[in-house]
């Protein structure tokens, strides 16, 4: 077994890395860690340790469902403004897939600018 403190960040290719660098700041008020070049940049919550990176896809690479993430996930700091998060995603660009509940609450599931699913 390995001892870790959990996910640390994930890396997607993008179709329009101005475009989803955009969603990530206005869906999740993310923050720009720091740039690798032109074609790189890492994210991250305010306040927390999370890391998104968003890599613009070369010519030919795939993006989106079927790129290799099944999906990644965000725990909201209070359950109760799912709803309020769903639109907010929405309105920065994203597309509600499904919501449910399951035993620990409710959920939904949303897709960023590129089809990348997102759990809240």
């Amino acid at each position: 077994m390995v001892n870790s403190q959990g996910l640390t960040h994930i890396h997607i290719a993008v179709r329009d890395l101005e475009r989803s660098l955009k969603f990530y700041q206005e869906a999740f008020s993310m923050d720009v860690r720091y740039w690798d070049g032109p074609a790189m940049v890492f994210l991250n919550t305010p306040g927390s340790n999370d890391t998104i990176t968003l890599r613009q896809a070369e010519e030919g690479e795939p993006v989106g469902p079927g790129g290799g993430i099944a999906h990644f996930g965000f725990r909201l700091r209070h359950k109760e403004d799912l709803e309020s998060a769903i639109r907010h995603l929405v309105d920065a660009g994203g597309s509600l897939l499904e919501r449910g509940e399951h035993p620990t609450g409710a959920y939904a599931y949303v897709s960023d600018p590129d089809g990348y699913v997102i759990e809240l």
